[in-house]
């Protein structure tokens, strides 16, 4: 069994690895480019991989890990978000099954809520990290289903785009930092990634407001 487990891990940090690389070069070039688009989908696979298999292995024995487990939801459910929302580019697009991943990470946000409140009191200190995640997941899912009430607004839909692809680049850094590099006792690596990515969306999202002030 845990030759088993082995060979999945080495196969999920490679795929990691691969979509860590890939969301680096997808940070630094142009956007829209035909180069972004290739990489960006390198990354999207690597890291829809590499999550997937993070899950299965905390479900081995021995192998849970409640940190690694929620970045795979988070990570799976914002790369196929942030892919799919690019549809809504197209005119009459169906978005039913989005509405369904939206309204999935709504119903796991509210179980890692509750997860996270019954910890409290009993003392153990894992009730607050579900209730981040459960938090920040519930937050995304709410603003999915406002985002669905004005699909046609540009702004709205690429900063979405970004945001989801964006966050799940920081995850995936994090997840590397934290527990593929062994940095989980210092707090700064937990931490900065996320400071660095926040700034990039702000400085994105002061572009696309003067893009359409512009146009």
């Amino acid at each position: 069994m845990e030759n088993l487990v082995k060979i999945i891990i080495y196969i999920h940090a490679f795929f990691g690895g691969i979509g860590l690389i890939a969301g680096t070069v997808v940070m630094i070039i142009k956007k829209g480019s035909l180069m972004h688009k290739k990489v960006g989908k390198v990354f999207s696979i690597g890291m829809l991989v590499s999550s997937v298999l993070s899950l299965v292995i905390c479900a081995f024995p021995n192998h849970h890990n409640s940190f690694l487990l929620m970045i795979g939801i988070f990570t799976i459910y914002m790369i196929l978000m942030g892919n799919r929302i690019l549809n809504y580019k197209r005119k009459n697009y169906s978005n039913n099954l989005d509405k369904v991943i939206s309204g999935t990470m709504l119903f796991t946000s509210i179980i890692m809520l509750v997860f996270g409140i019954l910890p409290l009191f009993s003392g153990h200190g894992i009730g607050i990290l579900y209730l981040i995640f459960g938090g920040l997941g519930a937050f995304m899912a709410y603003r999915d289903f406002v985002f669905y009430k004005d699909v046609n607004n540009f702004k709205k839909w690429t900063m979405s785009h970004v945001g989801k692809m964006v966050g799940a680049y920081i995850a995936s850094v994090t997840a590397f930092l934290v527990a593929g590099a062994g940095f989980g006792d210092n707090i700064y690596f937990w931490i900065v990634p996320s400071i660095i990515g926040t700034i990039y969306i702000i400085s994105w999202a002061k572009k696309l407001n003067k893009k359409v002030a512009v146009n």
